[in-house]
């Protein structure tokens, strides 16, 4: 039986695909105004995303070298030229993508919709600034404990362990506990190795569903999905 409710955050609760786009293009505009590739500057800043953040979960690199080696990659690959000074600049990001925090309009209502069940957020981000979003969106003390790697004992999905230390968190069994999320390897496929049961949230509604797991494309499903038999 169900009784905890973990959702991802990124792409799931916080439209953070908008925000990261919006912020990188007004950064490289900043920087280099009627830049040439400026419409490409969103596509190449997500592709550089997953490298690097998974290069600080694997302890290859801190959180402040992850971002420096994405703001230097960009330019790089823009022709920009480097800043001298790559923590400030991805601040100067961090700033125009902060402004972009917005929640995606079915989630306040799902989270309401909830109420019994125990939840929770988790999220391969930092937990400074994952803890900031769910405030930012107006879901602060509403989706329960912000679980990340920083609190997990270092362990990032899709590791097992991490899956099994969300649901000590919450004060159930992994097989208790539902995973919502937008990513087929962190949310839907990795919880099912530590015994937890997830839902896939495909917002674009354009993929098939890997076998036997469940696919919604709003998070207003989410809550009926719950009380069939």
């Amino acid at each position: 039986m169900i009784k905890g409710i973990l959702f991802d955050l990124d792409g799931t609760l916080l439209d953070h695909r908008a925000a990261a786009d919006a912020g990188i293009t007004a950064w490289v505009s900043a920087r280099a105004p009627g830049h040439p590739r400026l419409g490409e500057a969103a596509g190449l800043w997500a592709a550089l995303e997953g490298p690097h953040l998974q290069a600080w979960h694997a302890g290859e690199c801190s959180w402040a070298e992850q971002r420096r080696r994405r703001v230097r990659a960009l330019c790089q690959e823009l022709a920009l030229e480097t800043p001298g000074d790559l923590d400030a600049a991805f601040a100067a990001f961090a700033e125009h993508y902060r402004d972009g925090w917005t929640a995606f309009p079915d989630a306040a209502d799902a989270v309401a919709a909830l109420d019994g069940f125990r939840l929770g957020v988790l999220t391969n981000g930092s937990q400074e600034i994952q803890e900031a979003k769910v405030r930012a969106i107006g879901l602060g003390g509403r989706v329960g404990p912000v679980l990340t790697g920083e609190v997990l004992d270092g362990c990032y999905k899709p590791v097992p362990a991490c899956y099994t230390g969300a649901a000590d968190a919450l004060g159930l069994a992994p097989g208790e506990v539902l995973l919502v999320g937008d990513d087929v390897a962190n949310d839907v496929t990795g919880p099912a190795t530590a015994g937890m049961r997830s839902v896939w949230l495909d917002r674009l509604g354009v993929e098939t569903a890997p076998p036997g797991f469940p696919r919604i494309t709003t998070l207003t499903d989410l809550p009926p999905l719950l009380t069939r038999p």
